[in-house]
């Protein structure tokens, strides 16, 4: 619930209130993982581009990450707000990668097969 909230409120922030000029790429949250003692928020982001883009991006939110943290201690009307710790989230990549091999299997399914030399030898 707490993770969803920021979540959302982080993404406003980011969108109207980081003129970051490394802000670009339209870096988007993907999930936010709160621990337990609501101290620490995970938020994981990606971002098109590439990886050295992706790295600009990933150190302007850390850079901001204590002005956004004050912004959801009042947003959020919370004594304290959890420190927030940015990272790119790798989970897409891989879930990308697993669909593209699924694709590429079901290609080849769908082709049909070459006759083999075997079978046309059988045959005369």
């Amino acid at each position: 619930m707490l993770g969803s909230t920021i979540q959302r409120e982080l993404a406003e922030i980011m969108m109207r209130e980081l003129n970051d000029p490394r802000l670009t790429g339209l870096p988007s949250i993907t999930r936010v993982k709160v621990s337990g003692d609501l101290s620490i928020a995970d938020v994981y982001i990606t971002v098109m581009g590439t990886v050295g883009h992706q790295q600009a991006v990933l150190n302007a939110l850390k850079h901001s990450a204590g002005m956004m943290r004050t912004k959801l201690t009042k947003l959020l009307s919370l004594r304290q707000a959890p420190y927030l710790k940015f990272h790119l989230d790798e989970q897409l990549k891989k879930e990308m990668a697993v669909l593209e091999l699924l694709r590429k299997v079901e290609q080849e399914r769908q082709q049909p097969e070459p006759p083999s030399e075997t079978n046309s030898d059988q045959q005369q």
